[in-house]
């Protein structure tokens, strides 16, 4: 028998009704919105890509902290200025040793004195120029840490290399009568007048193959414009206590300081000094030498 062809139609849809009612799926037509979207919008919750949460802003809206300048970073302190040490006019043991140093970077050419003058002025503005520092010729704290680095520490006679240095205390035998006390410690002669001294001045000595002799002896001979015979040097102010060594004033003492040595006598490097002494001091007198 031939079924019409609603009743097979009708079959169909019962059947279909009865698939959807056990499966729970939707039949989705291709190219329609998948369950829970409409119209191409994104499932609650969900932000695509290059949108913005919230209704109504843009894409390249930030947020209010994200919209405020970053602070800027404080500036540094600015380094505080050099400090000046010593300038001229300066006097004392700190100012002898810069001119010890700068005698070592050979700046300086005369023995360290221990005032800040004017060739200690021009020396520091030449170290200066040289390394591109200020030419102010003070001695500042840059200045002094750059020379510090260059040099090294100078010894004691390095900073007494043309006299200066404290006079030692006076040898015992040095303390009665009238006496030439002459220490070869500190290199110096106390002209003492029963204990007292009554004047003092830097002295320098023979070298290791003409030293000079140690001891108490009395000065015998004095002359004026002496000219040594042995050496054909002259001696002025020489005053003689030991066979051909005499306390003398030298000009090549006055000019090298202790970079040089004598033959044996003792040197004298201050000529108003010596010419004072040799004026008081007679024959017989007591010359006492001692470490």
């Amino acid at each position: 028998m031939r079924i019409p062809v609603m009743w097979r139609t009708g079959a169909v849809a019962t059947t279909m009704a009865a698939l959807v009612a056990v499966s729970g799926c939707t039949v989705q037509a291709v190219g329609t919105p998948a369950e829970g979207t409409t119209g191409g919008q994104t499932p609650a919750g969900k932000t695509p890509a290059g949108t913005s949460a919230t209704p109504g802003a843009s894409p390249d809206d930030a947020s209010p902290d994200d919209a405020k300048p970053s602070k800027p970073k404080p500036a540094a302190p600015p380094a505080p200025a050099p400090r000046t040490l010593w300038s001229q006019g300066d006097r004392g043991r700190d100012v002898r040793e810069l001119q010890a140093r700068l005698r070592q970077v050979a700046w300086l050419f005369e023995g360290p004195t221990g005032t800040y003058g004017g060739s200690t002025v021009t020396a520091v503005k030449g170290f200066q120029g040289k390394r591109g520092l200020p030419k102010t010729g003070k001695t500042d704290t840059v200045t002094w840490q750059r020379l510090l680095r260059m040099t090294r520490e100078p010894g004691k006679w390095e900073l007494y290399a043309s006299g200066g240095q404290p006079a030692a205390t006076p040898d015992p035998r040095c303390l009665t009568g009238r006496v030439l006390c002459v220490s070869k410690t500190s290199r110096t002669l106390r002209w003492m007048i029963d204990g007292r001294t009554v004047s003092t001045m830097d002295v320098r000595f023979g070298s290791q193959y003409t030293p000079t002799r140690e001891g108490v002896f009395n000065v015998y001979f004095k002359s004026r414009h002496h000219v040594s015979t042995i050496y054909d040097s002259p001696m002025p102010y020489a005053m003689f206590f030991s066979g051909g060594q005499a306390v003398h004033y030298s000009s090549d003492f006055a000019a090298r300081g202790y970079y040089g040595a004598s033959h044996g006598c003792v040197n004298v490097r201050d000529e108003g000094k010596i010419a004072a002494l040799f004026s008081q001091v007679r024959n017989g007198d007591k010359v006492v030498v001692y470490w």
